[in-house]
């Protein structure tokens, strides 16, 4: 019992002593050691570029123009409004780039620092341009709050409980169905809700970040719609999934749209491109 309370003693210290403020929500949010944007942005770019020249990159289309022309314009929406809510050089270490990658997969992703890709599978479900912006705000949110980072964090968090209480456990009969009692315990009462909240959360910011930039947030309701169609209803139930389900983000989404509309007012923002 003892070296169970000291184990769960160590724990909790580390989180409280491991601790970040997202600058768009004000939460204090894990951010252990190793994990800072000191180590994470080096490898991302590392990675980055070692994506890069294993795909085909597309150049010099009218696609490729609007990937970066969308992205460009979020980037400076970020920095508008951080600058605006006291976190002025938040951005400094951030290397922004966008690229279009030739592949059927719907998706696009931000990696930690700012670097950006779109699939061209995605394009038919964006539609225009607003439709993109809502999927690049999105992502550009994720690394705007360092999810990354926090996930990292979780995941560190995750394995030290494990050894943790395995140790504390002290019980060799019983060890292997502690093992998978906690790992499904876990993941799907802890790591994917958080997962989950993560993806909310990107929403949100990035219906900020995509209005203060000039495009309509009524538009990214309407992206996940075309999303859901799309998917043909074939998805996990929500609490085993790492996203909200279709139906969750639509209505968050629209309750959202008018908030964001709001807060780029507050930019001169007053007229919105669908």
């Amino acid at each position: 019992m003892k070296s169970k309370k000291i184990v769960i003693g160590m724990i909790t210290l580390v989180i409280l002593l491991s601790c970040a403020t997202n600058p768009f929500t004000g939460k204090q949010t894990m951010a252990l050691p190793g994990t800072e944007n000191s180590s994470l942005f080096p490898a991302s770019f590392q990675q980055y570029n070692q994506f890069l020249s294993e795909n085909k990159v597309i150049k010099g289309t009218s696609d490729a123009a609007m990937v970066t022309r969308v992205g460009q314009k979020i980037a400076v929406a970020a920095e508008r409004w951080l600058n605006a809510n006291g976190q002025v050089g938040y951005l400094n270490d951030y290397k922004w780039e966008y690229n279009l990658v030739d592949d059927k997969a719907v998706n696009a992703w931000c990696m930690p620092g700012g670097k950006i890709v779109v699939y061209t599978g995605i394009l038919p479900i964006a539609k225009n341009e607003a439709g993109l912006a809502a999927i690049m705000g999105h992502e550009v949110a994720h690394a705007l709050a360092n999810h990354g980072q926090q996930r990292m964090s979780a995941s560190m968090l995750q394995q030290v409980g494990a050894v943790g209480l395995n140790v504390a456990l002290q019980d060799d009969k019983n060890l292997e169905l502690f093992n998978q009692a906690y790992g499904i315990g876990s993941q799907v009462g802890v790591m994917l809700p958080f997962s989950r909240s993560h993806e909310t959360e990107a929403d949100s910011i990035g219906l900020t970040l995509m209005a203060v930039a000039g495009y309509n947030p009524d538009q990214a309701a309407d992206l996940w719609k075309r999303m859901d169609a799309q998917s043909g209803g074939q998805a996990p139930p929500e609490f085993l999934s790492t996203h909200p389900s279709n139906a969750s983000r639509i209505t968050n989404l629209t309750a959202l749209a008018p908030k964001a509309k709001d807060e780029a007012k507050k930019f001169g923002v007053t007229s919105f491109k669908d």
